[in-house]
């Protein structure tokens, strides 16, 4: 039975994931302040729900609070950001080897069939893939198939959230690179199916050392 307490719970729910999709989307765009009473008006809530909205980003290191200059879109350094993605290599490597040892048949079929629908769109409308976040679907997939509620918890709720600020410009990549992701995802589920946890490892951290390097060269070049 549900209780009082419920419904401001969904609409804060609501609210912060309206205010996730504005930032990872560029409508608020990193080093962007976030003015309570716009917001509060544009979403249609109070500023009670939209402050706690807003400290629940704040743990997830979206968005950050400066003294004297209030609550803006988290805008990291090119070192700050190159220091995550190395440490999501990591992870990633780790979660892939532990998913090679514990994924279920069921969940590998389900993998693939992610890596397909994700194929079709890097072709056809590659931005899609990032913005509506089906990328973070098939690495999300692998990180809870590894049974390592640690390492899910690190990559589904702390960083998948703080990269999609960045992903987007990933998206704009020429075909060739399009079909080399791909590729790379269907190494990672062979690896993952032959239930081979050192080449699980490795595919996954060539295919995010290569998203890696092109992101960051993407985004140097835009400095």
């Amino acid at each position: 039975m549900e209780t009082a307490a419920t419904e401001p719970r969904v609409l804060i729910d609501d609210t912060v994931a309206s205010l996730e999709k504005m930032i990872v989307r560029g409508q608020l765009l990193p080093g962007a302040r976030l003015p309570e009473q716009a917001l509060a008006d544009a979403l249609g809530v109070s500023r009670g729900p939209l402050r706690e909205a807003i400290r629940t980003l704040e743990g997830r290191r979206l968005v950050e609070r400066t003294p004297h200059a209030g609550v803006r879109v988290v805008q990291l350094s090119l070192e700050d950001l190159e220091q995550l993605l190395v440490t999501r290599e990591s992870l990633e490597g780790m979660a892939c080897r532990q998913a090679a040892e514990n994924m279920t048949a069921a969940e590998i079929r389900q993998l693939r069939e992610t890596a397909a629908r994700i194929g079709k769109m890097l072709e056809h409308t590659p931005v899609a893939v990032f913005a509506g976040g089906a990328d973070n679907d098939f690495h999300r997939q692998i990180a809870l198939g590894s049974r390592n509620r640690w390492i899910a918890r690190l990559l589904c709720e702390d960083l998948y959230s703080l990269l999609r600020l960045y992903r987007m410009q990933a998206a704009f990549r020429p075909a060739a690179k399009s079909r080399a992701t791909h590729r790379e995802h269907l190494d990672i589920i062979e690896c993952i199916h032959a239930r081979d946890a050192d080449a699980a490892e490795a595919a996954m951290r060539l295919h995010v050392r290569n998203g890696r390097d092109r992101l960051l060269a993407q985004i140097a070049g835009q400095r």
